[in-house]
């Protein structure tokens, strides 16, 4: 049974259960997919978590990227 993730966006911050080495606990979603990609907010660490990790993994979500829609005229 998997854990589902809360809708995330690119540029979206999401706060780990555990500290990276550096120290830092927080995250930037830089990789939507299969993989989610992230980006360490205190070191620049880039790493590809699969969507089932990253749902164990997640503490939560502490900002949401708003995206902007174009209306097609």
């Amino acid at each position: 049974m998997t854990v589902p993730i809360p809708p995330l966006t690119i540029g979206c911050q999401v706060q780990l259960r555990k500290a990276h080495p550096c120290g830092s606990a927080v995250w930037v979603v830089t990789r939507l997919g299969a993989d989610i990609g992230l980006r360490c907010v205190g070191c620049g660490r880039q790493v590809l978590l699969s969507r089932n990790v990253l749902a164990k993994r997640l503490k939560r979500v502490l900002s949401v990227e708003k995206t902007i829609q174009k209306d097609s005229e």
